[in-house]
């Protein structure tokens, strides 16, 4: 079999760009080496050049993705602030996704370093999942064990019924600070 040619520089930057804005879900940094015929860490690179050319592109747990405001995204949005321990973070999720919610990502107050914001554009049971198992497998912390539990996430749905809703389901579970 003969060795796939490498894709150098803008080319490979174009080409990746093409596949996030044709793909309906997010490409890990290791699907695109692969396609690419390059290393994970180059893609990461290309990504930031691509940002930093004002490209929309997010990183989420599940890979990469392409933010088209013409994509279907929620027409409502809101912040909200819970607080709960490390173990109820699928829960939290869960409840959340269940009531047709899109969590767009968790913030914190650090000490030090300020405002910290990680995306994580999770909108069903399946990326919950996928999230939380990558948090373990690389043995990362949540955001919120830096603050004793206490976060904001930006959340957003298709009504503001969905986004009360939600609100109320978090309140009766005790995450929901007011």
């Amino acid at each position: 079999m003969p060795e796939q040619k490498k894709i150098l520089g803008e080319e490979r930057r174009a080409f990746i760009l093409q596949k996030l804005k044709d793909s309906p879900v997010p490409l890990t940094g290791s699907e695109l080496s692969a396609m690419t015929n390059v290393s994970r860490q180059i893609i990461v690179g290309d990504i930031t050049l691509l940002k930093a050319k004002n490209e929309p592109i997010i990183a989420t747990s599940q890979g990469y993705l392409y933010f088209s405001q013409a994509a279907s995204a929620p027409a409502f949005e809101r912040t909200i602030a819970c607080r709960h321990k490390p173990e109820d973070t699928e829960d939290e999720l869960n409840l959340l996704v269940d009531h047709g919610i899109l969590v767009k990502d968790v913030k914190i107050e650090h000490a030090v370093y300020g405002d910290l914001s990680a995306s994580i554009m999770v909108s069903n049971r399946q990326e919950v999942h996928q999230f939380l198992e990558n948090i373990k497998k690389k043995n990362a912390s949540l955001l919120s064990e830096l603050t004793g539990g206490y976060h904001l996430h930006t959340i957003a749905a298709s009504s503001e019924q969905a986004l009360d809703k939600a609100e109320a389901a978090l309140k009766e579970q005790g995450y929901l600070i007011e």
